[in-house]
């Protein structure tokens, strides 16, 4: 049976963590992949990658307004949502429930069915607002995983930076992987 995926792709910068997740999880065969994006979305992810291409990947794609999408209902089982990039005014808008467009209901679907929601911040610095949105989401059940990367694994190209937050956020889905730098393993 596949893992149901929700990836829904925030307005702020850092659209290369949103690219490389689609990169490694789209080709999986063990994955049912639902890809939501933002209009901010669409527009920084041409500014910083280029032309954005709905054909690129092979996904189920839904606009953010469409409330007829299977995982707007708790029914349709999607067991993990990634929110990757993340703005701090849809951390917040998801933190108090305002279910006004298709990203923020199946955010609100995931916290109420007890699934996991993986956030991925992309700001800084946080403002005390921002901590006390987190700290109310983890709270909720959700995991706060800010877009830090790690550099233990000798990354030398911007890719493989960002892919240390991204191998994270794929390990907190609980989705196995084999081609990541796990510490003390050679």
């Amino acid at each position: 049976m596949k893992k149901k995926i929700v990836l829904a792709i925030g307005g702020s910068s850092g659209s290369i963590y949103a690219k490389l997740l689609l990169d490694k999880l789209s080709s999986r065969e063990d994955i049912t992949l639902g890809v939501v994006m933002t209009k901010n979305a669409k527009i920084n992810w041409e500014i910083e990658l280029g032309p954005w291409d709905t054909k690129a990947y092979d996904v189920d794609y839904y606009e953010n307004n469409d409330f007829f999408a299977p995982f707007a209902s708790g029914s349709a089982q999607y067991e993990s949502m990634i929110v990757c990039p993340c703005s701090m005014g849809l951390l917040s808008r998801i933190n108090h429930g305002i279910s006004n467009d298709l990203i923020t209901r199946a955010s609100d679907v995931i916290l109420k069915e007890r699934r996991k929601l993986i956030i991925v911040p992309r700001e800084a610095p946080y403002s005390l607002i921002h901590l006390r949105n987190m700290t109310a989401l983890t709270e909720a059940g959700a995991i706060i995983c800010p877009a830090t990367p790690s550099f233990y694994s000798n990354p030398t190209t911007l890719d493989e930076i960002a892919l240390t937050v991204v191998d994270r956020v794929i390990d907190l889905a609980g989705i196995m992987q084999t081609d990541t730098f796990r510490w003390g393993e050679s």
